[in-house]
């Protein structure tokens, strides 16, 4: 093979390769996008149901009570912010000892 089309052929293969990843980065997008359309119906179908059935509501508001534990978020339903060591305790959970109690930096 000569030089000239070794470096053709390896300029097409980057090429291919430039137009594989643009696919793959299309792809993965749309996926995100079906994911986050997908999270929102539901969430909407569940606020529903919510407004039309007490039961279902005071369950929901208690299992969102549980996860929720960004203030931004506990405050668009309505909820206070968690102390903040509950929080770090969410974020953190390997910060505790085995009796419960929170770990000290120079523990």
């Amino acid at each position: 093979m000569t030089n000239d089309k070794l470096e053709k052929l390896l300029a097409q293969r980057k090429a291919i390769d430039e137009r594989i990843k643009l696919e793959q980065n299309r792809e993965n997008e749309r996926k995100r996008k079906d994911d986050t359309r997908r999270k929102i119906l539901a969430g909407a179908v569940v606020l529903d149901e919510a407004e039309h059935n007490a039961a279902y509501k005071t369950a929901l508001y208690s299992l969102l009570e549980r996860f929720l534990t960004r203030e931004q978020d506990r405050a668009l339903f309505g909820f206070k912010p968690l102390p903040e060591s509950s929080v770090q305790a969410e974020v953190n959970p390997e910060s505790k000892l085995e009796d419960g109690k929170n770990k000290t930096p120079s523990s």
